[in-house]
């Protein structure tokens, strides 16, 4: 009989695609995904460990599956949190038999034979020098849209940001390992690709000697079947014109970019560590606007941090008022131990810092309600996501990454399915989704 595992996956986007890996090594030695933790004789939680409300999320999950857990089943903590906290967790919670980092993946058959046996181990070992390939991925059934992590680890040491002490520095995937994961995921039905790492636009640099995104968008645009590009988490000191150009050029690539830019005070900006100014994030901007007038532009935002004064916080609002990013979300700054940021007295107060965020998101709301209603009796691409009841349906357009953007609510008298690509004419718009039907051609 095969032993059921069950993975509870919390965090980024990145995290999701570590569980997938996870499963695939598993699933090659014989376990058996299992979808209700009742049911598993191995539970895995995949913690993330970016800022407080993340911590304090995975620790609920353990002690949330530890109840849920089968009499005998064997409960194992992976991802950021452990990595980061390793020997803490080992040390406060005997629920747990084994504790495992970021890198310890592909060891999870022997791990999970030591506890069998009855061993409780830690492996949080700091990560390896180069991108640790997987040996195989676990697909869902229809990953019509799907992650491609092509780097692990990043170079940044953002004074405010646990992710190089947690993943390490940056490591390249080889460029042909990823092309060659992307025939996989179009093979098994991927529609929508989606390029993910803690800085994409860095690719290639370590490996390469050279910044090597634009080559590999190319050559990804060249295979069969992928009729979406999207691409994450690219900051702006590496959106270089031959970055700009091959997205406009290329069919394929959506027009929709996520820049983290993280503030709009030149002073905050130097004492979070950033390379980017104001004036250098804004001219990126243009560029790629003046390239693809119809480019969603996604960024994030971080209030409270220490240090921010009233004319640091205006100087973020005025930024979102004249460059009006098409897509945004906020974080409130988050004390984070071992970080230059979270040793200094000035940090700032809770309810002031709710207060900032609260006023940058009634703005975007504005905007985003603007963009939105713009886009009435316009036709758009849209993916399927989701049937809501019949001959309604919830998808996204290019402008729109799964999860964090905006939705288009539709009807259809069409049988459709999730990664279903069709047309449809925008009726109605509100906030952050909008309304149509489709379109028949």
């Amino acid at each position: 009989m095969k032993n059921k595992v069950y993975i509870e996956t919390l965090g980024c986007p990145k995290n999701y695609n570590d569980s997938e890996y996870a499963l695939g090594i598993l699933e090659e030695e014989g376990y058996e995904q299992v979808l209700s933790p009742e049911d598993a004789d191995f539970l895995i939680v995949n913690t993330c460990g970016f800022i407080g409300d993340a911590k304090q999320e995975s620790i609920d999950k353990i002690f949330e599956m530890d109840r849920l857990k089968k009499t005998g089943a064997h409960l194992l903590i992976s991802g950021c949190l452990a990595q980061r906290y390793g020997e803490e967790l080992y040390s406060e919670l005997p629920e747990a038999q084994a504790i495992i980092g970021v890198d310890a993946y592909s060891r999870l058959p022997e791990i999970m034979k030591e506890m069998e046996r009855g061993e409780r181990t830690l492996h949080t070992e700091p990560c390896d020098l180069s991108y640790l390939e997987k040996p195989i991925r676990k697909h869902p059934d229809n990953p019509y849209s799907a992650t491609i992590k092509i780097a692990e680890g990043c170079n940044n040491r953002c004074a405010y940001c646990v992710i190089p002490y947690i993943r390490g520095d940056y490591r390249s995937k080889k460029m042909e390992d990823i092309i060659s994961e992307a025939e996989e995921l179009r093979d098994a039905g991927c529609k929508e690709l989606i390029l993910i790492a803690q800085d994409t636009g860095y690719y290639g640099k370590d490996i390469y000697g050279e910044l090597k995104l634009p080559e590999l968008l190319k050559k990804l645009c060249i295979i069969d079947g992928l009729s979406w590009i999207r691409i994450m988490y690219c900051y702006d000191e590496w959106i270089t014109d031959e970055l700009i150009d091959v997205m406009a050029s290329e069919e394929k690539i959506v027009h929709y970019l996520d820049i983290p830019i993280q503030h709009g005070s030149d002073k905050v900006l130097k004492e979070m560590r950033r390379r980017s100014t104001r004036s250098s994030i804004e001219k990126v901007i243009a560029k790629l606007r003046k390239a693809m007038p119809d480019i969603a532009i996604r960024t994030s935002l971080i209030v409270g941090f220490p240090g921010e004064t009233e004319e640091d916080f205006e100087e973020l609002l005025d930024m979102v008022e004249n460059v009006k990013f098409n897509r945004l979300g906020t974080f409130q700054y988050s004390r984070e131990e071992g970080t230059p940021a979270g040793e200094r007295d000035d940090q700032i107060p809770d309810e002031i810092k709710e207060e900032r965020y609260d006023a940058v998101m009634r703005r975007q709301v504005e905007i985003s309600l603007d963009f939105n209603k713009a886009l009435i009796g316009s036709l758009v691409d849209v993916i399927v996501d989701d049937m809501e009841e019949d001959n309604v349906y919830r998808g996204r357009t290019k402008q729109d990454a799964p999860d964090i953007d905006n939705e288009v609510v539709f009807t259809s008298m069409n049988h459709l399915q999730p990664g279903d690509i069709v047309k449809v004419r925008v009726e109605d718009a509100f906030d952050y989704d909008l309304v149509g039907r489709q379109e028949e051609f």
